[in-house]
């Protein structure tokens, strides 16, 4: 036997040694496992346990790089079927696996003791289950993505029980808690804490049942003593909101005459929810070891229990050094361009026909529009709308509730301000001219803003601090200018006569709807106001100001203006023009929208309510504003998918799930950091990109390609003051004798919010 062939037998006698050890260790810990159609003849000892049989699954032991240990079925290289999976920091799963990721029923164990038994989808805890926490916590209901999520039953270990609906980790709908001393409380919950209707009953047979807020009685509600007698009235903890009448029974005429209702609210105090325990690290999160694949070279790869791979991935281009390889990345890449263009026959530059072109991130432009500095055509009426807004703002007034009576909408409801450049009693000097400020329907505005959860002051510093505002470059169509704060949080728009006419007719009914939808689309307004210039025209000039939908620390890579009309909708911009503050176009669109099934469930929901109120109050032209940050951009400026497909069609990794959802994973972890993602703001999502044909290139919607990017979405709906009136009805008649009726924008309010929504779910789906 020659010296080289003795060393490899003494190395190859020294790994089995150590592996059959570390065999024996993982037995010890597991047990063993039968598994049907397996004999011990199966099996064979190599690195790992077990023996492939060509286009079967097949029973394993495996002894990963890292210390990890599986037994089960595998097949192509990754779990596939019933398999155990510990991990060396504790953590396990026993259950099913479908191509390396657990899919079906499995249970979970952490090493702190906490458990989860039930059904999973991709890797995340999705379907029925139930979660044990280290400290007896006990959760069984419904789950999506990790999260509570539908009806459950949650008993925690101090005594306490929740029985009712969860959204999103909360407590949210319709639910029962009871508390260890037997007080319980019956009705709506919101964000995890009582808000809406519901009755609180005291173990000594003492009862609330009204209206809540923020876990307190707020608004009409009545209270009642076993023996019958009961106060009713409007609750609230500030004691000049508060008042009701006592009604004593006759058993206790002399009784309680004395009390005092803020009594209720200290005993409340100590009736609180308890906080679920924090899971230390999501099932989706846990990483498989490197194994390598028997069919794709030596290349090692390493998924999480989801499907995702995070190294070692397979591109495109790695497959090009077949035909080409000089070294130069470049030049595979324009190989690769070459032959999409010849197996297709488009040479056309543009890569919204030409699937081998990469997608470019857009060049970044360093802010929008031009600051209003000491000598611009618009200084002096800045000036006056700061002044105004902080008198608006900073002007004392009464304390008002959600509830605001019908006279608060009347557009007669109105205040004057003169201006004088010396001041006044209510006004300060000033270096600007004299002028003259109106308020709109003030109580409904500030009653806005408190409901938007907005700080008078921040509010003030946004729009009247240090800072001057920003001009956008070019008014919108309609001749409307806008303007930004320095933060970004606000856009200010001038507004023609018509439209505030048409926005205070529809003013109690916005602020029902955005008082009713928390999570609506529908942009936010903060104030109503017009300036009155000096001089012989005496020229107003009105003023509305709304959130910004697009302000985020995130880079916007994308913008796009969406209506569902194809006439005038494309930008005249061509690709290498655009930068990130284009506003692109439903014929420039090229991308599905992939919402996660919890949201795309709201999502549907809240356009269907949104659109029910615009058609209502019979406004049209609106659109879906949305703009797209891409997660992932190389260093010459393209974006990265999150998987690429071979030219079949086919996954080059068919075994591994696209998705990327480090993000989410961390936002699940705790859901109060749920509070940074709502419906349109900082949603994590993913786009798939969408292939137009020339021949098509009118036609809204592309062909989808398979090629998906993760991204970071906002959107919202906006310009809804537009009502169809005779102006738009003559529009409407005369295109529709040009061009396809169908292809307009000006049409009916209920034809409008159709074929807007129609379009909108085309473009945003479920994704599975």
């Amino acid at each position: 036997m020659s010296k080289e062939h003795s060393g490899v037998l003494r190395a190859w006698e020294s790994t089995m040694r150590k592996t059959q050890a570390a065999k024996k260790r993982a037995n010890n810990i597991f047990g063993i496992t039968s598994m049907a159609n397996v004999t011990n003849n199966d099996l064979e000892d190599d690195t790992d346990k077990g023996v492939s049989i060509s286009g079967e699954a097949y029973f394993a032991e495996k002894i990963l790089s890292n210390g990890d240990y599986y037994t089960g079925q595998w097949y192509d290289n990754f779990p596939d079927g019933q398999g155990k999976y510990l991990w060396t920091d504790g953590c396990m799963y026993l259950g099913e696996w479908h191509k390396g990721k657990t899919m079906g029923k499995g249970r979970f164990s952490w090493p702190s003791g906490a458990s989860y038994e039930g059904e999973f989808k991709a890797g995340y805890m999705d379907g029925s289950g139930t979660y044990i926490g280290s400290n007896g916590d006990t959760y069984k209901g419904k789950w999506v993505m990790n999260m509570k999520h539908g009806h459950g039953i949650l008993n925690y270990s101090n005594g306490d029980c929740y029985d009712g609906e969860w959204r999103r980790g909360l407590q949210e709908g319709h639910g029962k808690y009871q508390w260890q001393n037997k007080n319980y409380y019956i009705g709506e919950w919101k964000n995890g804490v009582i808000f809406g209707k519901g009755t609180f009953v005291w173990s000594n047979g003492t009862t609330y049942d009204g209206y809540w807020e923020d876990g307190m009685p707020k608004g009409n509600g009545t209270y009642q003593w076993p023996d019958g007698s009961f106060y009713v009235g409007n609750w609230s903890k500030d004691p000049d909101e508060q008042n009701g009448t006592y009604y004593p029974s006759e058993s206790s005429l002399a009784a309680n005459l004395e009390w005092d209702p803020t009594t209720v609210y200290n005993e409340l105090a100590g009736c609180k929810i308890c906080v679920g325990e924090r899971v230390s690290i999501m099932p989706s999160q846990k990483r498989l070891a490197t194994w390598y694949s028997s069919k794709g070279g030596d290349k090692p790869r390493r998924m999480s229990v989801d499907g995702r791979v995070s190294v070692g991935v397979e591109r495109p281009l790695d497959k090009m050094s077949l035909w080409e390889n000089d070294g130069n990345s470049n030049g595979l890449r324009q190989v690769r361009r070459d032959l999409d263009c010849e197996l297709i026959g488009i040479n056309d530059a543009n890569p919204k026909f030409n699937l081998g072109l990469p997608l470019k991130a857009p060049k970044l432009e360093k802010r929008q529009g031009e600051t209003i500095s000491k000598g611009h055509r618009n200084y002096e009426l800045m000036l006056n709308l700061q002044l105004g807004i902080r008198h608006s703002v900073g002007r004392p007034a009464p304390a008002t509730s959600f509830d605001l009576k019908a006279s608060a909408f009347d557009p007669k409801d109105k205040i004057w301000t003169r201006f004088p450049r010396e001041g006044s009693k209510y006004t300060p000097p000033h270096q600007s001219y004299e002028f003259r400020w109106k308020d709109y329907c003030p109580v409904v505005f500030r009653t806005l803003r408190k409901l938007f959860k907005v700080d008078p002051a921040d509010y003030m510093i946004s729009i009247c601090g240090d800072n001057a505002l920003r001009e956008l470059s070019s008014p919108g169509k309609s001749g409307s200018f806008f303007y930004l704060t320095d933060d970004d949080r606000y856009m200010i728009k001038t507004m023609k006569k018509s439209e505030v006419k048409m926005f205070l007719r529809m003013l109690s009914a916005y602020y029902n709807h955005v008082r009713s939808f928390e999570n609506t689309l529908v942009i936010k307004y903060y104030g109503l106001h017009c300036v009155k210039l000096p001089g012989t025209t005496q020229k107003k000039v009105r003023f509305i100001i709304m959130g910004n939908l697009l302000r985020s620390d995130y880079t916007i890579h994308r913008r796009f203006d969406l209506k569902g009309s194809s006439l005038g909708r494309i930008t005249e911009k061509n690709e290498f023009e655009t930068d990130n503050t284009t506003i692109l176009k439903d014929l420039d669109l090229n991308f599905i929208f992939k919402l996660q099934k919890a949201w795309y469930q709201e999502f549907c929901w809240q356009i269907d309510k949104d659109c029910e109120f615009l058609v209502q109050e019979r406004t049209m032209d609106y659109s879906l504003l949305v703009g797209l940050h891409f997660r992932e951009i190389s260093t010459n400026g393209e974006l990265i998918p999150c998987q690429r497909h071979t030219s079949s069609g086919n996954s080059e990794n068919e075994s591994t799930d696209h998705i990327s959802r480090t993000n989410a994973d961390q936002l699940l972890l705790d859901p109060k950091r749920w509070a940074s993602v709502k419906l349109g703001s900082n949603m994590p999502a993913r786009v798939e990109r969408t292939i137009r044909k020339p021949e098509l290139e009118l036609q809204l919607v592309g062909e989808q390609t398979g090629e998906c990017y993760e991204v970071i979405m906002f959107f919202g709906i906006i310009d809804i003051l537009q009502d169809y009136d005779i102006t738009k009805k003559l529009e409407h008649a005369y295109k529709s004798i040009h061009y396809d009726p169908t292809s307009i924008s000006a049409v009916d309010p209920k034809q409008y919010s159709k074929r807007f929504r129609d379009f909108i779910f085309k473009v945003f789906a479920e994704d599975t």
